[in-house]
């Protein structure tokens, strides 16, 4: 694996030389101009910098962002760039994992693969202080012509429990009478009480309570010697009424704004099943009455899902569009993670507005597909618009990205340079960082390659399963409008039976998270009858063509 950092200084003199770019539809296509294409191709030990995400590039029709639940197809020619938010979400992975467990498959809608892949940790390098590392590897799949591409991106770790910026941390719980189903409200008080007894003496909680309406149970505290003015306030909840998700939000911010602390971290956390049934219910409703406070003050939003019956299109998009990241938790094992671990330790922020872009080189590669991230698609132009919403990324993060990627018969060199761009959590600076990969570091087997990329392709080709769900044991559903399959198997697919064994040979005594997902493909499995994937990549994919 190569972990080159290229400045953005380079850039600009790159973009200049190296790329020529036509207009096309689908935004920010482009070809290389022929007199310019060796230059696009760096072996390894070259001094030149590798092809970086172009500037601001033609494109009359613009590049709109996919529509919520709509399948990406492969690439289509020339568009060789490929541009997302970065996401550190895992709600899709937990929840789906506790609807096999309970005999059933998930609903495709809820099945978001690149939430399936980050919900293991990578061992990437790391780099010293705030941005990201930038890692890039690949293996062959067993499809014919295809391999997976993966890109690595790292965050530093994070400050000791005693060194980081006093944490000011509004709770929102849902109240409603759907809480009270075992694994919901309970779970929360839990938590919520072993999580106040970790934080520091110098960091403060308030609380807002929603069911039909909210309120502020707990003004911000200072833990310090008021943890058992807490503790009270928590055993004092019980499940009530309807569910007006808008006031609970709303209220939250409102407290969140009034109580901020200057030189802390403040953000809002809200625990709920996302079953909004009162008030304003849609994502973008809610979130239009708390927009001034997102972005003049900067407070964040996570969102951690409970319940069997769970909102994950509404907590999601609320998360996204709330500068935040969703996780979901259905046991007392998994609540304490994300609250006494994950929470306390990250409560900081390495990177604002993280996007991704990724140049192939229509000179070496066919067609690619990046999987997952629909709903984190950003226009090609708007990689360097810093107005552009991306992911808030916190310490010690790992964020990863796969793609398939069909090279050209008998091409080499250079395949494709990753890019990612984030401003400073502090001074709202622009940062860039980039790697590239040749046709060399795609040589190796998928099933042969190092443990992590081997994890991704499991968890990937497992969402992709059941983003098919039941049609596997028939036919793929076909398009009303087009006539061909709504949902084309990743390059090189193996049967949830296979899959499975090969999740077995990444498990380890003392690894749970792999244990886990080797039940759960196997139970995928079972609830499907055994279904076998296809190989190969379905017709009517895209090509990228030279120019």
């Amino acid at each position: 694996m190569r972990t080159w950092k290229i400045r953005q200084a380079l850039l600009a003199a790159t973009v200049a030389g190296g790329l020529l770019l036509a207009g096309c539809s689908g935004g920010a296509g482009g070809e290389r101009a022929s007199d310019n294409a060796d230059k696009s191709r760096r072996g390894g030990g070259t001094d030149a910098g590798p092809m970086p995400a172009p500037a601001m590039p033609s494109a009359p029709d613009g590049d709109k962002r996919q529509e919520e639940g709509e399948e990406r197809d492969f690439a289509p020619p020339p568009d060789y760039l490929s541009t997302f938010a970065l996401d550190v979400d895992t709600a899709s992975y937990g929840f789906a994992r506790r609807t096999l467990a309970e005999g059933r498959l998930p609903d495709p809608s809820t099945v978001r693969p690149e939430e399936f892949v980050n919900s293991f940790r990578q061992d990437y390098p790391r780099p010293e202080g705030d941005g990201f590392s930038v890692n890039v590897d690949g293996a062959r799949t067993d499809a014919d012509g295809w391999s997976m591409m993966r890109v690595g991106l790292a965050t530093g770790a994070g400050e000791s429990q005693g060194e980081r910026p006093p944490a000011a941390l509004t709770f929102v719980i849902d109240v409603s009478g759907s809480m009270a189903e075992p694994g919901r409200l309970d779970l929360v008080k839990e938590s919520l009480g072993i999580m106040t007894d970790q934080l520091r003496d110098d960091d403060s909680i308030s609380l807002v309570t929603f069911s039909d309406s909210a309120e502020t149970v707990l003004p911000m505290t200072r833990l310090g010697d008021h943890r058992g003015r807490v503790h009270s306030a928590i055993d004092q909840m019980e499940p009530t009424q309807s569910t007006n998700l808008e006031a609970g939000i709303t209220t939250g911010y409102d407290t969140a704004v009034k109580s901020r602390r200057e030189g802390a971290t403040n953000r809002v956390v809200l625990l709920s099943d996302a079953l909004a049934n009162t008030g304003e219910t849609s994502a973008d409703g809610i979130l239009e009455r708390i927009s001034d406070a997102r972005k003049e003050h900067g407070i964040t939003l996570f969102g951690v899902g409970v319940g069997s019956d769970y909102g994950d299109a509404l907590m999601e998009r609320l998360a996204d569009k709330g500068d935040g990241h969703t996780t979901y938790v259905s046991d007392t094992e998994e609540a304490r993670k994300v609250f006494c671990e994950q929470l306390p330790a990250n409560i900081e922020l390495r990177a604002r507005d993280a996007k991704a872009q990724v140049a192939f080189d229509p000179q070496t590669v066919q067609r690619f597909r990046l999987i997952g991230y629909e709903n984190r698609e950003v226009a090609d132009d708007d990689f360097r618009d810093d107005s552009v919403d991306g992911g808030e990324i916190g310490p010690g993060h790992t964020v990863t990205a796969l793609y398939a990627v069909q090279m050209k018969p008998g091409a080499s060199g250079h395949v494709a340079t990753a890019n990612v761009r984030w401003l400073d959590p502090d001074s709202r600076a622009p940062h860039e960082e980039s790697n590239q990969i040749e046709s060399g570091d795609l040589d190796g087997r998928l099933w042969e390659a190092n443990g992590g990329l081997r994890t991704a392709a499991v968890a990937a080709y497992f969402a992709d399963a059941l983003r098919q769900g039941t049609s596997r044991q028939t036919e793929p559903p076909m398009s009303t409008s087009t006539g061909s399959p709504t949902w084309q198997p990743l390059p090189g697919a193996p049967s949830l039976a296979e899959l499975a064994r090969r999740a077995e040979e990444l498990t380890s005594d003392d690894d749970k998270s792999l244990r886990d997902l080797t039940a759960a493909v196997r139970q995928a499995d079972r609830l499907t009858g055994g279904y076998g994937g296809e190989d190969g990549g379905g017709e009517g994919e895209g090509e990228i063509k030279p120019g």
